[in-house]
């Protein structure tokens, strides 16, 4: 195996493993197996969706140290697909075999209360926050910054983990909710839209910045996103540098996402970090030279990076468990009948309302183009759950600000 403390070229024909096994190791995998990889990787779900891609699946919980040196044991790189991995099991690894993204971003990124205050101590622009030991902070939080949001230090994605807040006398109830720990709380800020912008870092220091994502979330769930994200070359440029800024500065080894909010004010605020591929750069696998599945592989194994260059107008829409739910299954060919539109499915078995099953992607010959297939494309496929999905078409005008 690799010596874990000299970063070299990890070439084709060695393993990588996955500590997580969702769909983004599944595509991840799918990449690293076309550049001649072969995958291991450890999930608690015996019948994981990267278990069909991988020639051994090891079924052991996020903290089983004992597994996590058994899948390093037999690879030459470690990376992840999800951030909620035991410290333990990161330093079990880390021993054994290469661990990118690292040991440290991922510390600091897990927590969220720990990824603020080492954002806030960096100097990088973010909302009032406030970690809150009691309810009484939470209602004290309230009463100093107006409407909050409360959100559990860990895990919690996907707009479960939260509590909105509007009053004071609510602390007690939001506390309660959130499990009666340590929270943090957030003013609520005023979003004139959304971004995101994905860095890829290599073990040796070479950085390719993808261009910002437009996104929109519905009830904490990304809806859909688009490159390029029709904003002005200014906030690109803000937000780029803002993203590579933090990505040297943490010191990460393979992808990271940095979601934005740019405020009606024009501020251009950081709202959380992942170490791994993300739901916004999913369209980089029909628009962009390099897609982040691709990147992921060519960073951690320390290869040349890939263009990040936008060669086609592309967006994606996300599926939830809500599609097979409704009284008529999807109507996949109905809906594929849209021009430049492909369906991506996760070899999830078990659909359930909120649960990523997959994407629908379009290519289009603009932004707002390839937006309108796509979303044309989720009417089609599942018209039972459109009236709660928000697939009514924006209109991508220019943000000069």
């Amino acid at each position: 195996m690799t010596n874990p403390t000299s970063p070299s070229p990890i070439l084709p024909g060695a393993t990588i493993g996955f500590l997580g096994g969702g769909q983004l190791g599944r595509m991840t995998a799918f990449a690293a197996r076309s550049m001649g990889y072969d995958i291991h990787v450890l999930d608690p779900e015996a019948a994981c969706a990267t278990r069909a891609v991988a020639s051994r699946t090891i079924t052991a919980r996020f903290d089983d140290v004992k597994a996590a040196i058994d899948l390093a044991s037999q690879c030459d790189v470690v990376t992840l697909e999800i951030e909620q991995i035991h410290p333990d099991v990161l330093d079990a690894v880390a021993a054994r075999t290469q661990l990118r993204p690292g040991r440290a971003p991922v510390y600091i990124i897990q927590d969220r209360i720990r990824q603020k205050q080492w954002l806030k101590a960096q100097g990088f622009p973010l909302g009032p926050f406030v970690a809150a030991q009691q309810a009484s902070d939470i209602a004290d939080a309230v009463r100093a910054h107006g409407p909050c949001i409360a959100k559990s230090t860990h895990g919690g994605y996907d707009g479960r983990g939260q509590v909105r807040l509007s009053e004071p006398s609510q602390g007690v109830d939001a506390w309660t909710a959130l499990g009666s720990r340590e929270c943090l709380v957030e003013k609520k800020v005023s979003i004139h839209y959304e971004l995101s912008v994905l860095v890829a870092r290599t073990p040796s220091g070479k950085v390719a910045v993808y261009p910002p994502s437009r996104n929109h979330h519905t009830s904490g769930v990304l809806t859909w996103a688009v490159v390029p994200a029709v904003i002005s070359d200014a906030m690109t440029q803000r937000a780029e540098t803002l993203a590579r800024d933090i990505a040297e500065r943490i010191g990460i080894a393979g992808l990271l996402a940095v979601e934005c909010f740019v405020t009606t004010d024009g501020e251009l605020l950081v709202n959380e970090l992942a170490p791994r591929p993300h739901n916004t750069y999913h369209h980089s696998e029909r628009g962009l030279a390099t897609s982040q599945f691709e990147q992921l592989v060519r960073a951690i194994c320390d290869l040349p990076l890939g263009a990040t260059d936008v060669f086609a107008p592309s967006a994606i829409a996300n599926l939830l468990g809500d599609v097979w739910l409704q009284e008529q299954p999807p109507h996949t060919s109905h809906a594929l009948d849209v021009p430049g539109t492909r369906l991506h499915l996760y070899g999830k078995a078990g659909a359930r309302a909120g649960r990523k099953m997959g994407h629908l992607s379009a290519i289009g010959t603009d932004p707002q183009d390839a937006l309108g297939k796509v979303l044309e494309c989720y009417r089609r496929l599942s018209p039972g759950t459109v009236a709660s999905f928000d697939v009514d078409e924006p209109v991508l005008s220019h943000i000069t600000s």
